[in-house]
């Protein structure tokens, strides 16, 4: 499933799935990995790398700071400081977008503590299931058919009764005059 990752975004879509990139390369990084570790304040240090890498990602779709700095709800200060690599953040998600202009998307997931058979059989279930969901969506699809031809099977057998009703109405009328 390998999706191209945009250097120059061109609209919302594009810059999410650069900043999404910018993210998960920046944090997946080993060095990253362990400051994060060794880190009291967590939170702040994710934090601020999902700034920096959405104000990155904004400024190479040609956003200004002050459009940035608005759009993430931070100062225009912040932003420059990121934009500029004053801050840690901003420095790392830098080299993540030079070695994605680079070499592409690619990231090493560290070790999760899974076997590579527990790898396979969670792929084969994901394969197993991806299957029964396209099923389950023919299904619908057939349902949702069907369900259209009853409503207009419905709406032409009312149009009978009602010019049957209106006959018969006709009917009585003449019989009574």
């Amino acid at each position: 499933m390998s999706e191209e990752i945009p250097l120059r975004p061109l609209g919302r879509e594009e810059i999410h799935k650069l900043e999404t990139a910018l993210l998960i390369g920046t944090l997946l990084r080993p060095d990253v990995l362990e400051e994060i570790r060794k880190s009291e304040e967590r939170i702040t240090w994710i934090d601020s790398l999902a700034v920096a890498a959405g104000a990155l990602a904004r400024q190479k779709a040609g956003m200004t700071v002050s459009q940035i700095a608005e759009d993430l709800g931070r100062t225009e200060g912040t932003i420059r400081n990121h934009l500029a690599g004053k801050t840690k953040a901003g420095q790392l998600v830098r080299e993540t977008y030079e070695r994605i202009s680079k070499e592409g998307f690619k990231i090493t997931i560290p070790s999760l503590g899974v076997s590579t058979e527990e790898l396979e059989k969670l792929k084969s279930r994901v394969s197993e299931l991806e299957k029964q969901m396209e099923d389950l969506k023919n299904q619908v699809e057939n349902y949702r058919r069907m369900y259209e031809e009853e409503r207009k099977k419905r709406e032409e057998a009312e149009g009978k009764i009602s010019r049957v009703r209106e006959a018969l109405e006709d009917l009585l009328r003449t019989l009574a005059a």
